[in-house]
């Protein structure tokens, strides 16, 4: 028993590495409709900051938030400004996937030429360090990316139920064209939400490096398996993902252990091929939409 609850334990705080990471990808595709394939590269980018400010500086990885977060909103913007927003209007939407991939690949070939196929480590801080709760035992690092991914899920709620421009977002996600009407700055929207899916992914960054290894290739790690956990929580639901997230979580884990490490990600793309099979709009599509309550 003891040992089952040790890999329910380790399911969950992976499905919270796995939000983490998530949560950014579903709150563009809910207000912008565009699949951001260069979603990895931002996370990418975000853990080379963070190392850069760890290492250089000598600080605390989780101060690097200060200013790991303002760089990829700031990026977010620029990318939805000049890359995406110019290709809205075309009439083949598949476009913008493909301009995402473009810079998805140009992000990773920008990364080598700096930084070579290097592996760079991030310094912990303790963060690796396991705590032990009766026959628990957890990574420190691990307990604040599940709380950290926790109130971000809350946060990103009351932020979209409460304010101002929380309401506006929520205006563009049902109708764009009587949004527009009613005097919202479309354009602007798109921009902020934009930036705010990779802001999410600076703080994932953040929490990630101290414990993952950073290459150039570390974001296609991740995301592949934040596709997953969005389609099963139901494109555009931020509360859905969370909640697919902590699934996925507990699939990885317990198939982990109990049929075999090399078959984790057989059982992880398996259940995301039943779930585009039998329930494309995924398990929480409609009832926790952006649109709707969050």
């Amino acid at each position: 028993m003891d040992v089952f609850l040790q890999v329910v334990v380790n399911g969950l705080l992976l499905g919270g590495l796995f939000a983490i990471t998530s949560v950014g990808l579903t709150l563009i595709f809910g207000i912008v409709k565009v699949v951001n394939f260069a979603h990895g590269e931002f996370l990418m980018i975000g853990m080379y900051a963070t190392f850069l400010v760890t290492a250089g500086l000598g600080m605390h990885p989780y101060v690097a938030v200060a200013a790991v977060v303002p760089l990829l909103f700031v990026l977010g913007m620029l990318t939805q400004k000049f890359l995406i927003e110019p290709l809205m209007g075309a009439r083949n939407h598949d476009i913008q996937i493909f301009a995402t991939v473009g810079l998805s690949t140009a992000l990773i070939n920008l990364a080598l030429l700096i930084f070579g196929a290097d592996i760079y480590n991030t310094p912990a801080y303790g963060l690796r360090s396991s705590i032990e709760i009766g026959p628990i035992r957890m990574l420190t690092g691990q307990i604040v990316m599940f709380v950290v991914a926790t109130l971000l899920v809350i946060g990103l709620h009351l932020f979209l139920q409460r304010t101002q421009a929380g309401r506006g977002i929520r205006a563009v996600a049902q109708n764009r064209a009587a949004a527009q009407l009613m005097g919202i700055n479309v354009s602007r929207v798109y921009m902020i939400t934009f930036g705010l899916g990779a802001a999410c992914v600076g703080v994932a960054a953040c929490l990630v490096a101290p414990l993952y290894p950073t290459s150039p290739g570390i974001g296609t790690y991740f995301v592949l398996t934040a596709f997953v956990v969005v389609v099963l929580g139901g494109l555009g639901s931020i509360g859905g993902a969370f909640l697919g997230a902590m699934i996925i979580g507990l699939i990885d884990s317990l198939a982990g252990f109990y049929i075999g490490s090399d078959m984790r990600e057989v059982a992880v793309f398996s259940v995301f091929l039943l779930i585009l099979i039998l329930r494309p709009q995924g398990l929480f599509g409609g009832r926790l939409n952006l649109s709707h309550v969050s």
